[in-house]
């Protein structure tokens, strides 16, 4: 219970008392005027019946507000779970581009690592046979060497054994 439901509440219960304390003061009539003409009336229970009607269209106009600010908070609450959704689309729709956009870049990059790797392939392979080629002319050159060395060996005149020499065992 707020502070200001119960300050009204006890105004009203002071009225209430006050009203039953002096209730035969109230319905007393009296002469009293009404602007154009006298009447005789109980004025105190006049001016009671009016507060009761003035708190009775406060209350009225209180629950009017209330059910209009409840209406427009309901309305508002709508209106941002709209924008909420929308926006979590948008989000959505965002990552799926950027997800898309990260696949396209990554099949480029293994496209170019794929032919990367083809080209080193291709010179590894090239280097290869270039190495093979050239080791295939050594082996001829040292085999034509080998070959020049042996037929000097053949052709050269046997060494007479040398006087003074031991023979070889």
């Amino acid at each position: 219970m707020g502070l200001r439901t119960a300050v009204l509440l006890v105004v009203v219960l002071l009225i209430a008392a006050l009203a039953a304390l002096n209730w035969s003061l109230l319905v007393s009539p009296t002469l009293m005027s009404v602007g154009f003409m006298q009447v005789t009336a109980p004025f105190g229970l006049i001016m009671l019946g009016l507060t009761a009607l003035l708190g009775i269209f406060f209350v009225a106009y209180v629950v009017y507000l209330q059910s209009s600010i409840l209406l427009e908070t309901r309305r508002h609450t709508k209106e941002m779970q709209a924008q909420r959704d929308l926006a979590d689309k948008a989000e959505a729709s965002r990552f799926t581009e950027l997800r898309n956009f990260l696949e396209t870049q990554e099949n480029a990059h293994m496209a170019r690592n794929a032919e990367r790797h083809a080209a080193l392939l291709a010179r590894i392979e090239q280097l290869e046979a270039a190495a093979r080629s050239r080791a295939d002319q050594t082996d001829n050159t040292i085999a034509a060497h080998i070959g020049q060395l042996e037929d000097r060996f053949d052709r050269r005149p046997a060494v007479p054994a040398a006087v003074g020499m031991p023979p070889a065992v």
